[in-house]
């Protein structure tokens, strides 16, 4: 399979900025992979089961939604209890499953979330060398592989109904993490090796007319090459912002995200060379825009805005040539959408299920689980769904997670159990 040139070009300028540290070639250090847009070129099974191509098997004390990151041998996990009174991260040795280590912190105070978002919600994020984790209002923590804490940083509670699921990004010496949603909601950037905040920049967390509690963005920032520039782009409840890494300085906004049912958004924005493509939530539009510009760039580089009824859209989508494929949390549809005008291409039934997590692409296929833990594996094709496997992990199991990919083997993260699918050697 070949990428398009645009988005081969995009690729290859950000591997040179992204999670520059220790981290190996076949690791997968972040949610949706090293370079946070759902690609890697591992080649890995596309059929299993419970028994079959199962290289282990491990107990997981919470449930959760995080994605497992794989780096230098280790995996990283994320789990809360339902209270969210001890949130830990969790260290496995990547060959045997077993646990090498956990840091567990304690926490006293409430904080709202909702039945369906378990406290373990944002994915940890390492360099090869520290690893990050946000636990939500019991802050922001960076740890070295044995386990060490480096640094600590508290940027503040975290107060809405939905509770918080951005993940931490590493982007060259510095973390950058989407503080939010609620009524103080900013992006933040913390030096890596120290943790000292280098900027803050708020935006805007509620609205005048609405109940804030149905005004907010779960999305986890991406960094893309915009002009031969590295910019920060994450999608905001109302917008999707550009902003400077280095100081904070939001370069330019596109207008288009709210629908009549609230401003949220759950996914991260996609790249597709120079134009970028965002999702609302809660059956919000869509919308296809340029990257760049200075200031509100709403009437000059939006591309193409659909208002009509949409899914409800919690996973984010993957690029591959000039669509975007994105499985829905409901109904349990799963769609091919033109780049180039929004235009859906085609749209299919998933064999079970919806699906919260997002949709990747391993080698020449695209992976994702439903909410039963089952993992539908398909082709990238404009012209129709060409599904190749659907693969559970037994009765009982659940998942609201994305598949990882690491040195020709799958990690999958389920409500009950963390597991390694890999082919025979």
């Amino acid at each position: 399979m070949r990428l398009s040139a645009s988005l081969e070009l995009c690729v290859c300028v950000l591997v040179a900025g992204l999670l520059v540290g220790e981290a190996g070639a076949a690791d997968s250090p972040a949610f949706r992979g090293v370079r946070g847009d759902g690609h890697s070129d591992e080649q890995v099974p596309v059929k299993w089961s419970a028994e079959k191509n199962v290289k282990w098997r491990i107990a997981l004390p919470f449930p959760g939604h995080s994605t497992p990151v794989i780096s230098r041998g280790r995996v990283f996990l994320t789990c809360a209890d339902v209270n969210g009174k001890q949130r830990g991260l969790y260290c496995f040795d990547r060959q045997t499953g077993k646990q090498v280590w956990k840091r567990v912190v304690s926490f006293g105070k409430v904080e709202p979330t909702h039945k369906t978002n378990p406290y373990g919600a944002s994915s940890p994020v390492t360099d090869g060398k520290r690893v990050v984790v946000w636990h939500g209002s019991a802050g922001l923590f960076c740890y070295d592989h044995a386990g060490k804490l480096l640094w600590k940083h508290d940027p503040g509670d975290v107060l809405h109904i939905w509770g918080y699921a951005s993940s931490p990004v590493i982007y060259n010496d510095r973390v950058f993490l989407h503080h939010g949603p609620g009524v103080e909601s900013f992006m933040i950037s913390l030096e890596l090796a120290t943790g000292k905040v280098l900027w803050k920049t708020r935006e805007a967390g509620g609205a005048n007319d609405r109940d804030p509690r149905m005004v907010a963005s779960f999305s986890t920032p991406v960094v893309a090459s915009v002009g031969g520039v590295d910019q920060l782009i994450c999608s905001m409840p109302t917008r999707v912002a550009g902003f400077d890494p280095g100081t904070g300085e939001v370069l330019w906004s596109i207008a288009g995200l709210p629908s009549p049912r609230g401003d949220l958004v759950y996914t991260s924005p996609l790249i597709a060379g120079n134009v970028g493509i965002a999702m609302g939530g809660y059956q919000g539009p869509r919308m296809g825009f340029r990257l760049g510009g200075s200031g509100d760039v709403t009437k000059t580089h939006r591309l193409w805005r659909v208002e009509e009824k949409q899914p409800q859209r919690i996973g984010s989508g993957v690029v591959v040539g000039d669509h975007v494929y994105i499985a829905n949390a409901g109904p349990g549809t799963i769609e091919c959408i033109s780049v180039k005008t929004g235009k859906v291409a085609w749209k299919d039934r998933l064999p079970s299920g919806n699906a919260w997590g997002s949709t990747v692409r391993a080698g020449d296929h695209l992976y994702v689980t439903d909410q039963g833990a089952t993992t539908h594996v398909f082709r990238p094709s404009p012209k129709k769904f060409e599904l190749v496997s659907s693969n559970g992990l037994g009765p009982g199991e659940k998942s609201n997670s994305t598949p990882a990919f690491s040195d020709g083997e799958i990690f999958l993260r389920t409500h009950s159990s963390l597991f390694c699918i890999a082919g025979p050697k």
